[in-house]
């Protein structure tokens, strides 16, 4: 595991983002897995946004942002099972990891109304995990059946 300092993965999160392409990305189904370049805003830095959803579990997925290609700075779960913190707490769905130094993205925090206002929606829930990654030109994306 690449580790970083954490006043620079803290930089890399904050950074704003935007869509490397302009083209059309669909959802992905049950199962599925859409993987969406991002830059940032002066081009030095690459990024990928992450959509899984669960095969079986129709509920079930994860948003997820990279930096350098394996680093997760931030990944959202929803749907699927409580997380166990490395000190024991459990912390219920959804729940937002966020890569802390030492322990990678190993860390989960129940999601506040205040930054994740609508927690039942998927939709919703992308568009604010979006935002709290600082995408501020978001890719294009179109919904499927299920999402």
């Amino acid at each position: 595991m690449i580790e970083l300092p954490q006043a620079e993965a803290d930089a890399l999160l904050a950074m704003h983002k935007r869509r490397r392409r302009d083209q059309l990305h669909r959802l992905p189904d049950l199962g599925g897995k859409l993987v969406v370049d991002l830059d940032s805003l002066d081009g030095r830095e690459a990024f990928t946004l992450d959509i899984t959803r669960g095969r079986i579990n129709l509920l079930k997925g994860t948003y997820q942002h990279r930096a350098r290609q394996i680093i997760v700075l931030a990944r959202l779960d929803f749907g699927g099972a409580p997380h166990r913190n490395p000190d024991g707490t459990e912390i219920n769905v959804p729940h937002l990891h966020v890569y802390r130094e030492g322990y990678g993205y190993k860390w989960a925090y129940e999601i506040t109304p205040d930054r994740f206002p609508n927690a039942q929606d998927r939709w919703s829930l992308l568009i604010n995990f979006m935002s709290y990654c600082s995408i501020v030109e978001p890719p294009n994306l179109e919904r499927s059946l299920f999402t």
